[in-house]
């Protein structure tokens, strides 16, 4: 399974897991890029480490409306999110949705750090890390 950490444009560092149950209490605050749908259960456990944002893979979006569960889970959870149009990038593979991922929804605790929808998965990390706002809870 695939776990390994990248930088972005800025040099911070993002965490990429093929699953979210690959996430750690080491990830808290991280930005992670994930490629597990958004589904309820990947949201829930997305909850438990407190990421600082959260990319998901939009396996569903649609259909069960994966996707939406998980902006909408973590929106209760004051944690960021966004979901990746699964055109752009192979499910279940983080490093695939690093590379070529495109938002296509976020939550609105991303929303207010700059992440938006149309943006590449490194575009949106970059725009989270300039944002100016502290991130904390």
């Amino acid at each position: 399974m695939l776990r390994t950490t990248v930088q972005d444009a800025t040099g911070s560092p993002v965490v990429l897991v093929d699953s979210v149950s690959s996430l750690s209490v080491d990830d808290r605050g991280a930005v992670a890029v994930t490629g597990s749908h958004g589904g309820s259960s990947s949201a829930e456990w997305g909850t438990r480490f407190l990421p600082g944002l959260i990319f998901f893979n939009d396996a569903g979006m649609g259909k069960d409306r994966a996707g939406a569960a998980a902006l909408d889970l973590l929106d209760a959870a004051e944690t960021a999110c966004a979901v990746v149009d699964n055109d752009t990038a192979r499910i279940g593979d983080a490093d695939d949705t690093w590379h070529h991922g495109v938002v296509s929804s976020v939550n609105r605790a991303a929303a207010a750090r700059g992440v938006a929808a149309g943006q590449t998965v490194r575009d949106a990390t970059a725009a989270w890390h300039t944002s100016g706002v502290i991130a904390g809870r």
